[in-house]
């Protein structure tokens, strides 16, 4: 019977093509809008959470901040002294009592914006100086020659790492053969400085969400000195740190050790200060709070599209009014010839559900292709989703029965006879 009425219903459709797809636009048009937004959001919020990840999402971001006072207030001048900062002694000992929850305690310090000339070409560099905890962290690729070490930091040695792309612009992009080069690197302050290359790493490409771009040889690259380097150039002494980054040994839980680092700089080295205090807080929360966020505007979004599946759901009701009144003394001979109320209703109620699985199933295509453009518009993998694809099949069902019930139902309680003489 239920089969009978299906192949009923794909005949009428088939019979008035151009009716049945205007019909089913609403539908095509509501879900498809759904699918397409709820593909984009969660390609971005996937994309963003990467990105974080990439940065170090697990990681802890150690900084010392003015301290509230219990109305919440900061009180002090907020002026810095020596003493107020993270010294290596803290972070020595700090090192030592975490030891096996700790994989590297990364320092790094920027100098400002500089340049290189070799020969007739220039390339731009940002002169950051790095502890060797950069490197035990992972923080850069190498594909050739060594890392910083623990004797260029204590000697303050002019050696430096460069990018493959500046090596690219610089020494036609033969690795091996920059190694040992020496290079004169113009500082911010005017004074030039010569650096002897001793590794070159990958130059890593940020994804449009994180201001990336296509890269050329006037982009700007990172050229890594010692930190102790850098403390001598810029005239300073290493007095101490505003902040630094601890990055956890694998399976250590982020944040239950953000608890205790906060409590042991408390206790150990700040717990007389009345001006300052280490704050300990890592990227986890703010990932949290960015998907939460994404979330919530995909679905806004989607429900305000969901809004075209009801004016769809009118259109089929509209359109099975019509159909009903057309087809009045068929339902005549039917119900002359025995047909059931409930034969009648299963009939029309089957047929609008028809119209809106197919015009679901073409939402479906449509909103996988308007996904996939704009998962591909933000540079981000297009990310569907099973689920709501399931949910709109469902809701597609759901719309065919609902709004096909009242056009069924008027048909069932025609008067056969009424029905036989309508012309």
């Amino acid at each position: 019977m239920i089969w009978e009425n299906i192949k009923l219903a794909l005949g009428g459709l088939r019979s008035n093509k151009m009716r049945t797809l205007l019909t089913m636009l609403g539908i095509i048009i509501g879900i498809g809008s759904v699918i397409a937004i709820v593909t984009v959001g969660n390609s971005l919020t996937s994309s963003v959470s990467e990105s974080l990840v990439a940065m170090g999402g697990n990681n802890l971001q150690l900084s010392v901040d003015p301290r509230p006072d219990e109305n919440g207030d900061y009180i002090g001048n907020y002026g810095y002294m020596e003493s107020d900062l993270l010294s290596d002694e803290m972070l020595q000992a700090y090192q030592e009592r975490f030891a096996r929850q700790i994989k590297a305690v990364v320092l790094t310090e920027s100098w400002g914006a500089g340049r290189i000339q070799q020969g007739a070409n220039t390339a731009k560099v940002n002169i950051t100086g790095v502890n060797q905890g950069y490197f035990d962290a992972g923080k850069c690729e190498l594909v050739a020659g060594r890392a910083l070490n623990e004797t260029d930091q204590e000697g303050a040695r002019q050696v430096a790492l460069v990018s493959d792309l500046l090596v690219e612009n610089l020494f036609g992009g033969d690795a091996q053969a920059a190694l040992g080069q020496t290079v004169e690197v113009t500082g911010p302050d005017g004074g030039v400085n010569e650096f002897a290359i001793v590794g070159v790493y990958a130059y890593q490409i940020m994804g449009p969400l994180l201001g990336g771009g296509t890269v050329n040889k006037n982009t700007t690259t990172d050229l890594y000195l010692p930190l102790a380097t850098v403390h001598e150039m810029e005239g300073i002494a290493s007095g101490g740190y505003f902040g630094c980054e601890v990055v956890p040994a694998a399976g250590v839980d982020a944040d239950a050790f953000q608890t205790r680092s906060e409590q042991f700089f408390e206790e150990r080295f700040y717990k007389n200060n009345e001006q300052f205090r280490v704050t300990v807080y890592n990227l986890q929360n703010e990932m949290s709070s960015i998907t939460s966020v994404l979330g919530t505007i995909s679905l806004a979004i989607g429900v305000i599209a969901g809004i075209s599946l009801l004016v769809g759901g009118i259109g089929v009701m509209n359109i099975m009014l019509v159909s009903i009144t057309e087809r009045t003394r068929e339902i005549g001979i039917r119900k002359a010839l025995g047909a059931s109320n409930g034969a009648i209703r299963t009939q029309f109620i089957v047929e609008s559900v028809v119209i809106c699985l197919v015009g679901g199933a073409l939402g479906i295509l449509v909103g996988f292709g308007l996904g996939s453009l704009g998962a591909s518009l933000i540079g981000a993998p297009a990310r569907a989703d099973l689920g709501t694809v399931l949910v709109a099949v469902g809701f597609s069902m759901g719309i065919g029965v609902f709004f096909g019930y009242y056009p069924a139902n008027k048909a069932a309680k025609l008067d056969p006879i009424e029905a036989l003489r309508y012309e």
